[in-house]
């Protein structure tokens, strides 16, 4: 132990730092590897020497098509002897935080950099107008390829129009106001509200993409641009992918925090994480409007998800929030805010790199005062993460906690054919038409399948009316009333 009776070993976030090009016009600003430096430069600053320790740069994958980013930065920053890793999409954002503490509480490692970011909004805009970009590439093979081990979506939501993230948690929005025992309008109203209380907090952090806040009423009677897209969604309800933000952390040990004169008011201490990488698809989820994963990685953190004073859920689609809000038994205050940069609608959703962002935002807040919690998802709500920080050491040192578990799942059955009923529903929109009724179903035997229909009467009644325990007869990819 040290004279502080902190462990050296002890795993520390001394610096975050972000990178943030507004909406950069065709040509103009710069690519995801440059705005990674950036972040990283903005995330070193006053750490003296330290980054010259990192032996460990990992990276999640973007939209971007680099071999070896990692390499690259590594490079830019005269890191030696630097082993890098390349997160492929479908692992959490929070395992690279996590693998960097466990490797530094082992001894493994001494420091260890974690980055990511996106240039999409500036490649659109090159797209749109037809300009050729010259950003640097990153070649090459990484270390070491992190993947997830199995799919996210089944064969069928592939097959039957339900493999695009916002119809899907559109299905599980309707499984959730069911459960509720509410009414499709009264919970679009609820969803709404929970939206501009999140498009709010972008606003007024400064960080809003749209530069303002929205109202309820903007959610429930789109114009313009913000269209329909799967009841109850509109565009602006759903994460906006296509911005040019990077993030970057920097981990050490507390001996080497010490050794290179890192202030102490810049220590947040990561405190536990867990996380539940047990893979069910949506057609085969017994209650889609709930998250075993997530109730388990509360119940592994323990009262300080409860306690934390800084909270930023993972908010990629408002089903994502209320999940999580329930199963983490963060329900009971009103005032409790569930985001810290305004979420990936309204702050900005680069692509598999939002959580570093909550975590550098949470981290800052936590140095001002109170402990932090931080949750990462992957898919549908397909794997769970989370984790705590806090300006004090865990009393027994970094837990992290992995709660994969073997899940109750439905079995499937795309050949399905006879009466069902419905587990979960959204109507498709096309060009701000709707365009196809789709379900999630269960037949006898508990056999799970999608089906869908085009009907006009259809189409107009799912808008309105409540559908979920609704009894429909399915022949194959189709369905029709009882």
């Amino acid at each position: 132990m040290g004279l502080d009776g902190i462990d050296p070993r002890t795993p520390v976030l001394v610096g975050v730092g972000v990178a943030d090009q507004r909406l950069a016009e065709a040509g103009a600003g710069v690519g995801e590897l440059e705005l990674m430096a950036r972040a990283v430069e903005d995330a070193t600053e006053g750490l003296g020497g330290l980054l010259g320790a990192v032996r460990r740069v990992l990276v999640p994958r973007g939209t971007w098509r680099h071999g070896d980013p990692g390499r690259w930065l590594a490079e830019r920053f005269k890191i030696v002897d630097a082993h890098t890793t390349l997160a492929e999409l479908g692992v959490l954002q929070q395992s690279l935080l996590t693998r960097a503490s466990t490797d530094i509480a082992a001894g493994r490692v001494d420091a260890v950099l974690v980055v990511g970011g996106e240039a999409a909004h500036r490649r659109l805009r090159a797209r749109i107008a037809g300009v050729e970009l010259a950003d640097p590439v990153a070649d090459g093979v990484p270390d070491t390829v992190w993947a997830p081990g199995a799919d996210i979506l089944a064969r069928v939501e592939i097959d039957r129009h339900l493999a695009v993230p916002a119809r899907q948690y559109a299905v599980l929005e309707s499984a959730i106001g069911a459960a509720r025992g509410v009414s499709p309008a009264r919970d679009a109203r609820e969803i709404a509200a929970l939206c501009a209380e999140f498009a709010a907090v972008a606003a007024e952090g400064g960080r809003s993409i749209r530069g303002r806040t929205v109202s309820e009423d903007e959610f429930l009677a789109p114009v313009g641009r913000n269209a329909w897209l799967a009841s109850p969604y509109t565009k602006w309800h759903c994460s906006q992918m296509n911005v040019d933000q990077a993030a970057a952390l920097v981990l050490c040990s507390v001996e080497t925090a010490r050794r290179f004169g890192v202030a102490r008011e810049r220590w947040v201490f990561p405190t536990a994480a867990a996380e539940s990488n047990t893979m069910v698809p949506l057609v085969a989820r017994p209650d889609p409007a709930r998250s075993p994963g997530f109730a388990a990685v509360g119940a592994a953190l323990g009262p300080g998800v409860a306690d934390a004073a800084h909270v930023d859920l993972y908010s990629c689609f408002p089903a994502a929030v209320r999940i999580q809000r329930h199963e983490l038994g963060l329900t009971g205050r009103a005032d409790r805010e569930l985001t810290t940069t305004g979420g990936m609608a309204f702050a900005g959703g680069p692509l598999n790199t939002y959580a570093l962002h909550a975590t550098v935002e949470v981290a800052r807040r936590v140095r001002e005062g109170g402990d932090g919690l931080v949750t990462s998802v992957s898919g549908m709500v397909t794997k769970q993460a989370g984790a705590l920080w806090s300006t004090r050491p865990a009393p027994g040192g970094f837990r992290a906690v992995d709660v994969s578990a073997e899940l109750p799942t439905r079995p499937v059955d795309p050949d399905y054919a006879g009466p069902a009923r419905v587990v979960g529903c959204t109507v498709a929109f096309d060009g701000g038409e709707p365009a196809v009724a789709i379900l999630v179903v269960e037949g006898g035997d508990g056999v799970r399948s999608v089906a869908s229909s085009t009907d006009a009467d259809v189409l107009a009644s799912m808008r309105t009316d409540a559908w979920v325990g609704r009894a429909v007869r399915v022949t194959g990819a189709a369905f029709e009333p009882a």
